[in-house]
């Protein structure tokens, strides 16, 4: 496989020396609580499922006016749209986002009992902004093994085709990792990586959701997003989740917070909500 640079992992050689197990597994889980036994059926078949309302719209509007006042000191300090990463070690609100326990309970519906919360960072694409976001798997960026792991994307702001949703191409989590190439400054892509050769997998499904509701997909799932043209901003918070027989390497363990069930081995720093809001 080709791996030449990363941009949201600058360690690339120790990343390449991990031994990960990137094998797609089954959810076997014949008494969900959250989700139904369709969708756990679809996120095995396909790789995701989406349009999960787990806000109404006056408590979204609250979390929209958290970000927009986040995101305003934020780009204040010099920072861009996409800066605001790990944020449940710093925002006390997004560690309760993180450990809400309606979207927790939905990710241990297909990850288990035993569950972390490792990651989340805002995707925010502002009006006209010309980037994109390439097809590419999470699990290639992260040092973690095995891949029993599920991102959570919460619609901060309404998400369609017209200002740039994400798009996932079902079935392809079950390929294990792609090759990919690395992309570069000129094609304005924010990860850096591209797979290419994805007609194999059909057409893409839109991920258009409205504001409060969320999706939920598998680290290996091919997505991406086109280039939001439009005069709407598209915000989405990504929460990382896996079951805690997961390792991390390069120091990732300290990112987790056990949400659900236990950590028995201890690997998982389970990190306390931050005091400042």
């Amino acid at each position: 496989m080709q791996r030449t640079d990363f941009r949201m992992i600058p360690e690339h050689d120790e990343l390449s020396s991990i031994d990960r197990d990137l094998r797609f597994r089954r959810c076997q889980n014949p008494s969900p609580q959250f989700l139904s036994r369709a969708q756990i059926e679809q996120f095995n078949s396909d790789g995701y499922v989406m349009g999960l309302r787990i806000f109404d719209d006056a408590q979204i509007a609250g979390h929209r006016r958290y970000f927009d006042e986040l995101l305003a000191s934020v780009m204040a300090q010099g920072n861009d749209s996409y800066s605001i990463s790990s944020a449940h070690l710093k925002y006390g609100k997004v560690y309760d986002l993180l450990t809400h326990p309606q979207i927790v309970g939905c990710v241990r519906d297909l990850l288990g009992d035993d569950v972390v919360g490792w990651g989340s960072h805002y995707f925010c694409k502002l009006p006209h902004d010309g980037k994109s976001v390439a097809w590419h798997q999470d699990a290639s960026y992260w040092p973690l093994t095995p891949s029993k792991t599920v991102t959570v994307w919460l619609a901060i702001d309404d998400a369609d085709l017209d200002n740039a949703c994400m798009q996932f191409l079902a079935g392809s989590h079950q390929s294990g990792l792609i090759d990919y190439r690395m992309s570069d400054a000129a094609e304005q892509n924010v990860l850096d990586q591209a797979v290419e050769g994805v007609e194999r997998f059909g057409e893409p499904r839109d991920v258009a959701l409205k504001a409060g509701e969320i999706s939920l997909h598998s680290d290996l799932l091919l997505h991406g997003s086109g280039a939001n043209n439009s005069d709407r901003r598209r915000c989405g918070l990504t929460l990382r989740y896996c079951s805690s027989d997961v390792r991390a390497h390069m120091d990732w363990n300290q990112k987790g917070v056990v949400v659900g069930g236990t950590d028995p081995s201890g690997h998982w720093a389970d990190r306390p909500r931050p005091e400042n809001d």
